[in-house]
C-alpha cells in the first residue's frame, strides 16, 4: 500500500511550475504567430484594395484627360487657327460660365501649398489639414457642393467631343428651329457612360464644329433652337448645308470635372472614404444651367490628386507638339491660350487602404511623395498609403495638328 499510494502522489510544485512555464512559453508562440499572420495578412489586404483603387483611379483620368481637345474631325487647336475659314469652332452656348466654356478644353486648379518645390525638396502637406484655397480660385459651382473638393487634392476640368458620334443624315431648319437628323438604330452611340437623354452636343465636318444645347431630343432626332435653354441666337445651319454626305458627324459635348472629396456617409453617420468625384456638366434639354447630374463616386480611397501641365515650345500660333514646359495650373491661370498649349498632362493619384494595414500604428516614415510633394499625417493611422503617377498625352493635340 505505502508503494501505491507513492505512485499517486502527482507532480511536485516545481514539475507544476516547470509545465506552467512550457505551456506560457508556447502560447506566446502561438499568440506571435497568429499576430504576424493577422499583420501579414491586413497589409497584404490593404495592398491589393490599394493597388485595385489607384488602377482604376488612373484609368478614369488617363481616359478622358487623353480626349482633351477632341472636338471631330480636327482638334481644337487645329479649328482656332483654321486658315480662310470664319469661326471654324463656335459655341452656341450663350454666356460666359466656366462649366460650358468649351473654348476651353482643359483648365486646372492647383491646391496651393501642393506644388513642386523650386529648390527639388518637396513641398509637404499634412493630410490631416481640412482648410484649403486653389489657384486660381475653385469656381463656386465646385466649392458649392455638399461634398467639396478636399483641401491639398488639385482638380482638373475636361471638355471634349465624346470619342464615337453618328453621321448626320439631314438637317433642315423650319421656323427657327434646326433638326439634325440621324439613324435611330446608332442612337446608343451618344447614351454611352450612363447618359439616357444627353443635351449637350456637337456637330461638326472638317470645316466646322458646333456646340449647343439640344431644346428637345429623341432617339435619332435632336432639335436646337436658338435663344432658348442655354443657347445663342446664332443658327449654324448654313455652315453644313454643302458638306459631303457622311462627313457630318453628331457627337455628345462632354465637360467633366474631377476631384477627391470625402465619400457617402455610412449606416453609422461616420464620413466616408476619400474618393475619386466625377461632376458631368449636363442639363437637361432645353433647360437651365445647374451642376449638372450628381457627381459620381468613382473609387473609395483617393486621398490626393496632383497634376502637371506639359506646354508646346511654341506659340499658339505656330504649335508643333514639341512640349519643352511643365507648369502647375498656377501660372496658366485663366489664360485660354496658354491652357491651349498644353499637350501632355502628368498626374499623381495618392490611394490608401480602407483599414489599417498593421496590427501597431507606423510611424510613418515611409513618407509617399506625388509629383513632388510629399505627404504626412499626425497623428498617423497606419493605413497602407502609396502613389500611382503617370504621363498622359492629350494625343488629339499632339498628333491631330
Amino acid at each position: 500500500m505505502n508503494m501505491l499510494a507513492r505512485h499517486q502522489r502527482g507532480v511536485s510544485l516545481i514539475e507544476l511550475m516547470i509545465a506552467l512555464l512550457i505551456g506560457t512559453l508556447l502560447l506566446l508562440g502561438l499568440v506571435q504567430v497568429f499576430a504576424a499572420s493577422h499583420t501579414a495578412y491586413q497589409i497584404s489586404e490593404g495592398l491589393a484594395r490599394v493597388q485595385e483603387n489607384g488602377r482604376f483611379a488612373v484609368d478614369y483620368l488617363q481616359r478622358d484627360i487623353r480626349m482633351a481637345g477632341h472636338f471631330g474631325c480636327v482638334n481644337d487647336q487645329a479649328r482656332k487657327l483654321s486658315a480662310g475659314i470664319t469661326d471654324p469652332l463656335l459655341s452656341h452656348l450663350a454666356g460666359t460660365d466656366s462649366r460650358i466654356d468649351f473654348g476651353t478644353s482643359i483648365q486646372g486648379y492647383e491646391a496651393v501649398g501642393t506644388a513642386p518645390a523650386a529648390s527639388g525638396t518637396p513641398n509637404n502637406w499634412n493630410l490631416a489639414t481640412t482648410a484649403g484655397t486653389w489657384s486660381p480660385v475653385l469656381p463656386d459651382h465646385l466649392t458649392k457642393l455638399a461634398n467639396p473638393p478636399l483641401a491639398g487634392s488639385d482638380v482638373i476640368v475636361l471638355r471634349y467631343f465624346s470619342g464615337e458620334g453618328i453621321p448626320v443624315t439631314a438637317i433642315t431648319s423650319v421656323t427657327g428651329k434646326t433638326t439634325i437628323t440621324v439613324n435611330p438604330a446608332q442612337w446608343p452611340v451618344l447614351t454611352q457612360g450612363g447618359i439616357a437623354s444627353p443635351s449637350l452636343f456637337g456637330v461638326s465636318d472638317c470645316s466646322y464644329a458646333d456646340i449647343f444645347q439640344a431644346t428637345s431630343v429623341a432617339a435619332g432626332t435632336v432639335v436646337f433652337e436658338p435663344s432658348k435653354g442655354l443657347n445663342s441666337a446664332t443658327d449654324f445651319t448654313e455652315r453644313y448645308t454643302a458638306s459631303p454626305a457622311g462627313q457630318t458627324v453628331l457627337y455628345r459635348a462632354e465637360s467633366v470635372a474631377y476631384y477627391v472629396a470625402k465619400g457617402a456617409k455610412g449606416a453609422d453617420g461616420a464620413d466616408g472614404e476619400p474618393a475619386l468625384y466625377r461632376l458631368r456638366f449636363n442639363p437637361a434639354p432645353g433647360g437651365g444651367l445647374n451642376n449638372g447630374q450628381d457627381p459620381e463616386e468613382l473609387v473609395a480611397g483617393i486621398e490626393s490628386l496632383q497634376f502637371l501641365y506639359g506646354q508646346d515650345a511654341n506659340p499658339v500660333d505656330s504649335l508643333n507638339g514639341n512640349i519643352t514646359e511643365q507648369n502647375t495650373a498656377t501660372p496658366l491661370a485663366t489664360t485660354e491660350d496658354k491652357w491651349r498649349r498644353v499637350g501632355l498632362v502628368q498626374l499623381g493619384v495618392l490611394a490608401r487602404s480602407p483599414t489599417r494595414a498593421a496590427s501597431t500604428a507606423a510611424t510613418g516614415a515611409a513618407v509617399p511623395t506625388a509629383l513632388g510633394v510629399s505627404f504626412t499625417l499626425t497623428p498617423y493611422d497606419a493605413r497602407y498609403r502609396t502613389v500611382y503617377e503617370s504621363t498622359v498625352a492629350l494625343r488629339n493635340r499632339l498628333y491631330g495638328n
